[in-house]
């Protein structure tokens, strides 16, 4: 039985499932915006709003945290001084999950994950 039991295991082995995760959140924060399909963004979406929220808080111990899941510095660095500030007074959802129809080879559902208010962040950067 499968009661009580979070996440999707996405079939993948917990350190596929794992090392995918940790990839697809560190690419979210660089670029923005990633494709995947809908359960992998489901998931990568809890994720995501956790590092989002230890940014939020600052600190020493947060920022470690945040070491010890994305995988570049310079991703923490821009989610701890950029990405924070910008939701600095929102309250969660950070992250908006856009579905773009069926992939051509497998007919897999796909979907467009993004940071809310991913426009005005590529506005800001073009101004």
């Amino acid at each position: 039985m499968r009661h009580r039991k979070a996440g999707r295991k996405l079939g993948r082995t917990a350190s596929h499932r794992k090392a995918m995760l940790r990839n697809m959140v560190t690419s979210l924060f660089e670029h923005e915006r990633i494709v995947t399909t809908v359960p992998r963004a489901k998931e990568a979406r809890r994720v995501a709003d956790k590092m989002i929220t230890l940014a939020k808080q600052g600190g020493l111990h947060s920022r470690r945290q945040a070491y010890s899941y994305i995988q570049s510095k310079d991703v923490v660095a821009k989610l701890f001084d950029l990405i924070s500030v910008q939701y600095a007074d929102r309250q969660g959802g950070y992250t908006r999950i856009i579905r773009t129809g069926n992939r051509l080879g497998d007919a897999a559902p796909m979907a467009i994950l993004e940071l809310v208010g991913y426009e005005d962040v590529e506005q800001a950067v073009e101004e």
